[in-house]
């Protein structure tokens, strides 16, 4: 039950009431910067504005010289409204608004223009001048609301007289104000506002010309509704005008909008034959139409006929055809055309550029992408938020975080401001790494920019931390989404049940699935697949074919991921004959076994040993039209391996590579491990350089199948010696999950050693993989030997790596050691996980060491960890957990004092978590 502040404080003791005291107002205040750190300008006072303009030379006043830096629309917004003709001289009023409008750091806004109009100029009867004020105000409108207001102002002008003593004059609307007025409402496509501007021109007896007909055309064009748009081009003929090149041209770009590209070619078409001369507009109107709709072939013949109109390719137009080539997959072609129009001297703008970076970006070419921001960049162009987002993105899918980074900051630098879709790229980026705490640090960012998460932000990050096992700060992220107004949906629910089934915590996942309907969230074939996946790994086929059965029953169709997830389940409880007759029924249904169903089928009677009946699913599967993939080839190899049939398990290696599939280091390993087993610890060797030559990266499993075998190797040699005489393998046989544990430091000596003998360096991720292995067994003292060895090398340390022994250290209560490898770890610029952190700040508060400890806190906020998180995992999952009541109140005031905010939702969690405790050490 969530309870309120006030409720939990009024049901403590007295001896308690103090623990909260420090926590009971939410921490999401604004802390106010200090006085001393502010260096603001001279206040305006409008009183003694107005006093300085009264004045015969007010430009000279020494005074007014100061504050002119200072004044901004609002200010003269408050002096015209609080003064009128009769206070403040028109002309002055005037002579100051055109004298603050030459300076580059202020611009007039509508708010300005008004006050000057109604109040100043219009009552001054300085009608001319006000006419032009009038203009330049709709001009001025930047936003919907801009024009709401300015319509507003336009509207009472042309209903209230103005003036007085016998001489009242009505300031109605020109023609060419209602005309620009429409314009600005066009911009926005305030249609509904543009049709009551329209009768009101007709109320007020003014004629409408082309022009106003032009943009009530172009504004229902540009959102396809060529039927209204045709009523007023009906209009233009009773008018007695005749369309001219721009109705025609907007008429084009409305069907184009409709995806009726052939009507808008007939318009184009008739366009000489109704006396108007086709433009560029025109061109690039219909070119991108046909470009829209797929027609890139057709655009193209278009473009080469522009000059037979005497018309020249735009930026536009070129660009237009150049994103429609990259998007069509015909790269040499679009870079063609953008070098063709370098030459033809049309110089490309930020568009162009951005398209080309986009799609280089998605084709994985990020240095051909960055040699063109290079040459944008070259020719003075300023990169877009686009431009930038599109190499942000490029570089995290590509898994180059730091580079990314480095164009993020670039950006900053540049005064582009990041947008949400920034912020998602990089989150996404780190949570593909698995560095979801890194990500958090960008929600707190967001916010601190005041730009709101999005749902694919929170789906982002609960995704993130559900990869990592993070079940508890995924469902609190699912609170503070629906804290936000958002509500969750089937991605998120898919990512949290897909864990829980992970964690074999399939009867909560089953749970989370049957509240759904209440949430009003439909379960896809994600969510039921996930669900099914679980059961089966737990053994629970009858479950998971029941749950089949229930998805049918909803009208949830499975997919083929369904389909492999249970035919898998099945083989492996040993039903074939159910996965036969399941494939069947799904076959019936319409879904398509792919090559993964049968390569399950293939790996079943492979585990049995039955080659002649695998042979004949793949060849089956071979004529059906499906290319084996690297798990079938796998498992043939595995086979024939456990066999001691190397000769075998080779010809399958060589088929694969013919066959243009290439091994992964799966495939790599099992082969190695396959000759080590036959005492043939050169030959895997000879395999593993095949492996790393390949590109392939050996795994942490891949080191331990070779330390595995040379250590087993040694045992042998030293029983030999010992005995004198040949011994039993089996007496030195190794399970591979002990590897870690047993493993010493020369051993890896000898397998660097044996690595260089065969070209294969130890690079950083062999150690990496090395001393994560033996840091998560406690070995310690061979980790940091490792450690040494490495750094002997010339080859830093790994962020995981540090956190691997900071755990390891925690682990073993050396929790000096932790702490200095945590000041190592941020003197490098490195950032250690929440997860070790809370291990070493709760483990130094169990020891005692207190000053410590909190210095080892403070040390974490200092270095932008989002403190939502930081409350979760650091105060609740860990001091909280551990019965720490009162060190978890004194984190709580440090983070007060700090200025560390964190959501109310957060709060009232920290709160119950507080006095549950509390109450339970009490009684």
């Amino acid at each position: 039950m969530i309870r309120t502040t006030t409720t939990i404080t009024t049901r403590t003791t007295s001896r308690t009431r103090s623990l909260f005291s420090s926590i009971a107002s939410p921490l999401t205040e604004p802390v106010l910067p200090s006085s001393e750190n502010q260096e603001p300008g001279p206040l305006v006072n409008t009183q003694v504005l107005l006093s300085i303009l009264c004045k015969p030379n007010w430009q000279k006043d020494p005074y007014f010289k100061k504050i002119i830096p200072s004044i901004s629309p609002t200010h003269l917004t408050s002096l015209f409204s609080e003064c009128g003709p009769h206070n403040l001289n028109p002309h002055t009023a005037l002579a100051l608004f055109n004298l603050l409008s030459q300076r580059p750091a202020f611009k007039p806004n509508v708010q300005s223009y008004s006050s000057l109009l109604l109040n100043i100029l219009v009552p001054g009867r300085i009608l001319g001048v006000a006419e032009k004020i009038r203009i330049a105000m709709v001009r001025s409108c930047e936003s919907a609301q801009d024009a709401e207001f300015v319509l507003r102002v336009l509207r009472k002008m042309n209903d209230t007289s103005v003036g007085g003593g016998g001489g009242e004059v009505m300031f109605k609307l020109t023609l060419r104000c209602y005309n620009m007025m429409l314009m600005s409402l066009a911009r926005f496509l305030m249609i509904d506002e543009m049709k009551r501007v329209y009768m009101e021109v007709l109320d007020d007896k003014i004629p409408p010309n082309i022009y106003t007909f032009n943009t009530m055309i172009n504004a229902y064009c540009k959102l396809g509704d060529v039927v209204q748009a045709e009523l007023y081009l009906s209009k233009i003929l009773q008018a007695g005008l005749r369309p001219d090149v721009h109705t025609y041209t907007s008429l084009i770009l409305g069907h184009c909008r409709r995806k009726d590209v052939d009507s808008a070619f007939r318009i184009f078409k008739v366009m000489p034959h109704k006396g108007c001369r086709r433009n560029e507009v025109s061109y690039t109107n219909l070119i991108h139409g046909f470009c829209e709709a797929g027609k890139v072939d057709e655009a193209l013949k278009l473009f080469v006929h522009m000059g037979d109109d005497d018309c020249h390719p735009t930026v536009r137009t070129y660009t237009v055809l150049i994103c429609a080539l990259c998007g069509s997959g015909r790269k040499t072609e679009a870079l063609n055309l953008f070098e063709e129009m370098i030459e033809k001297g049309c110089e490309p703008n930020v568009h162009t550029y951005t398209v080309l970076i986009d799609d280089m970006c998605k084709d994985n070419k990020l240095a051909k992408a960055k040699e063109i921001f290079d040459a944008m960049s070259e020719k003075g162009l300023i990169p877009s938020v686009v431009t930038y987002n599109a190499l942000i993105d490029g570089y995290c899918k590509e898994g180059s975080i730091d580079a990314a980074f480095e164009i993020f900051d670039l950006m900053e630098s540049n005064n582009c401001s990041p947008n949400v879709r920034t912020y998602n790229e990089l989150i996404c980026g780190f949570c593909k790494a698995r560095e979801v705490h890194k990500a958090m640090t960008l929600l707190s960012k967001m916010l601190d920019k005041k730009l709101s998460p999005t749902l694919i932000t929170y789906n982002l990050l609960i995704h993130g931390q559900c990869k990592e096992g993070h079940l508890d700060s995924a469902f609190r992220l699912v609170n503070l989404m629906n804290e936000n107004g958002m509500i969750p949906d089937q991605w998120t629910y898919s990512s949290l049940i897909d864990t829980l089934c992970k964690k074999g915590r399939v009867e909560e996942a089953h749970s989370l699935l049957d509240s759904l309907g209440g949430k009003g969230i439909r379960a896809n074939e994600v969510i039921f697949t996930a669900l099914i996946h679980g059961y089966c790994k737990t053994d629970k086929i009858d479950f998971a074919c029941r749950l089949l059965e229930k998805m049918l029953a909803e009208n949830c169709f499975p997919n083929s991921w369904t389909l492999n997830v249970l035919m898998d389940g099945l083989c492996r409880g040993n039903k074939m004959h159910e996965a036969s007759q399941l494939l069947e029924r799904m076959v019936h249904r319409g879904v398509k076994p792919t090559v993964v169903t049968y390569s399950i089928l293939i790996e079943q009677m492979l585990k049995e040993y039955a080659f002649d009946h695998a042979q004949n699913i793949f060849d089956q599967m071979v004529s059906l039209g499906h290319k084996p993939d690297v798990c079938t080839y796998t498992s043939f190899l595995l086979a024939y391996c456990n066999q001691g049939k190397l000769k075998e398990a080779e010809e399958v290696m060589a088929k694969m590579i013919e066959q243009g599939v290439l091994p992964d280091y799966i495939t790599y390993t099992v082969l190695i491990d396959a000759y080590a087993r036959e005492g043939l610890i050169h030959r895997a060797f000879d395999i593993f350089k095949c492996m790393v030559e390949a590109g392939c990266e050996p795994s942490q499993y891949t080191y331990s199948v070779l330390i595995k075998h040379l250590m087993k190797e040694k045992w042998l040699n030293e029983t030999r010696h010992r005995i004198g005489q040949e011994s039993n393998p089996n007496v030195t046989s190794i399970n591979i999950a002990d590897v870690w544990k047993l493993m010493e430091f020369d051993t890896a000596l000898t397998l660097f050693e044996k690595m260089n003998e065969h070209g294969c360096t130890p690079n950083a991720k062999t150690y990496t993989a090395i001393i994560i292995g033996l840091s998560r067994e406690g070995r310690f003292e061979v980790a940091w030997r490792l450690v040494d060895h490495m750094t002997k090398s010339g080859i830093s340390p790994s962020e995981d790596i540090y956190n691997a022994l900071v755990d390891c250290c925690c682990s073993l209560g050396m929790y000096g050691e932790a702490l200095a490898m945590i000041d190592t770890m941020i003197r490098y610029g490195l950032s250690p996980d929440l997860d070790s952190y809370k291990l070493l700040v709760c483990g130094l508060f169990d020891e005692g060491n207190i000053e410590k400890a909190k210095a080892a806190f403070c040390s974490l906020l200092h270095h932008g960890y989002n403190h939502d998180e930081v409350v979760w995992k650091l105060l609740i999952d860990g001091l909280l957990k551990r019965g720490l009541v009162d060190r978890c109140s004194e984190l709580v005031d440090i983070m007060k004092e700090k200025g560390c905010h964190f959501s109310p939702q957060t709060h009232t969690m920290l709160i119950e978590g507080l006095f549950d405790r509390t109450q339970g050490r009490e009684r």
